[in-house]
């Protein structure tokens, strides 16, 4: 590769000086047999449970704001669990309480506020009091618009709905919708996924998020794989799946800027992107994970992970929310290790320039050896500027190439 990688505006600086908020809402209907998430379930959300989870939520956010101070608001996230499930009013409650703890961004664009939404008929009746709320994007868990497919997965809604939920978004008045599709099924072919394509680009989203099935231990698909009783899609045809969706959104002018993401030109997700670019997110809530600000006494910053139990949680945070969860200060050979890991995930790589700003050195200071092979093996395009990014080859492996350098540290 002969010119440097370009540096994308989309991507801000060592520190942003901003904050995005993630509330964590983990109540679902039914857990879907894949899912390893923190979830409760939930079929009926009683009031007095989510009113005493909002209450929870505005109490740890309270206690936590302390440690983003002087940040402003980039962007609110609700995720889960099945966070339509709460009512608007709820909602309408808790973006105030955020907008009231962070001053907005000095910036034209809106902060964004982002609401997951499984499709079922009770959500659908609430998505203009959503809107109504301050969300202005929707990521719907679509999965699939096949009933087979989404037996299959075990998920709880059915093809005939969320090809409502779809055109009940748009009437609502949202205009950035984002949609999540699961591929490499046991069983599935590339007709079946061509079948889900052409519905998905028929609907014209402004953003995809697509998923390759996985089987994580202790889900009862992982269980099933464990014991002979599902068997995994094909090593190859799966490759050749990634490569198809990639082929497909391109083509209809969609860009892959994330291994997993999609986008309309300017509608990368905000909040999503403050994870790979390691800038501070506040993570509330069941489970939730936090970023904090880097300081002279935490040089890479430090993480924050909540009990993944309820009952823990809402003990923790009635007792000391400020002591709610585990902290891990991270050290150097760590914080070197996924910035070179979580950059190498979007379209624009790693710069070498902010590397060395933060650790003293370029990538190759650290990580001679683990960069001489990815590029030997063709994994990884290397600028004369030191910048690394992903080739097509090295795409279909991005967890073989992380595996390079996470855990090794450098020396």
């Amino acid at each position: 590769m002969s010119d440097p990688v370009a540096q994308s505006a989309d991507r801000p600086a060592f520190d942003d000086g901003q904050v995005g908020v993630y509330l964590h809402l983990p109540f679902c209907e039914r857990i879907c047999p894949y899912c390893d998430f923190a979830v409760v379930a939930a079929r009926t959300l009683q009031p007095a449970d989510e009113d005493r989870y909002v209450l929870a939520l505005e109490r740890e956010l309270a206690a936590r704001r302390k440690d983003f101070v002087s940040r402003s608001l980039s962007s609110i996230y609700f995720g889960g669990g099945t966070p339509s499930l709460f009512r608007p009013e709820s909602l309408v409650r808790l973006v105030g309480a955020v907008a009231a703890a962070f001053p907005a961004a000095s910036s034209p664009e809106p902060i964004e506020i982002t609401l997951e939404l499984n499709p079922s008929t009770v959500e659908l009746a609430r998505l203009p009091g959503f809107r109504a709320a301050g969300i202005d994007r929707l990521s719907i868990g679509i999965q699939s618009f096949q009933d087979a497919l989404l037996k299959r997965l075990g998920r709880a809604h059915r093809a005939a709905v969320a090809r409502e939920a779809l055109l009940a978004a748009r009437a609502a008045g949202f205009e950035n919708l984002s949609l999540d599709l699961i591929f490499a099924l046991p069983e599935q072919t590339l007709d079946l996924l061509d079948r889900d394509l052409d519905e998905l680009i028929g609907h014209r989203p402004e953003h995809v998020s697509t998923y390759e099935l996985t089987f994580e231990p202790g889900t009862p698909f992982g269980r099933a794989v464990a014991a002979g009783r599902l068997a995994r899609c094909d090593e190859d045809l799966a490759a050749r799946m990634i490569e198809h969706v990639e082929a497909r959104l391109g083509a209809e002018g969609y860009a892959r800027y994330e291994i997993s993401s999609y986008a309309q030109p300017g509608r990368r997700s905000r909040h999503n992107a403050r994870y790979w670019q390691r800038q501070s997110v506040l993570g509330l809530g069941m489970g939730a994970h936090s970023f904090e600000p880097r300081t002279a006494e935490h040089p890479h910053g430090r993480r924050r992970a909540n009990p993944r139990s309820l009952d823990a949680w809402l003990r923790a945070v009635a007792a000391d929310p400020d002591r709610a969860g585990e902290v891990e200060e991270l050290a150097p050979e760590t914080a070197r290790g996924e910035a070179v890991f979580l950059a190498l995930r979007q379209r624009e790589g790693l710069c070498a320039a902010g590397f060395e700003a933060e650790f003293g050195r370029t990538p190759r200071g650290f990580f001679e050896a683990e960069v001489a092979t990815a590029v030997d093996r063709g994994w990884l395009e290397e600028a004369s500027s030191g910048d690394l990014r992903l080739t097509p080859a090295g795409r279909l492996l991005a967890d073989s190439v992380a595996a390079l350098f996470v855990g090794a540290g450098g020396d």
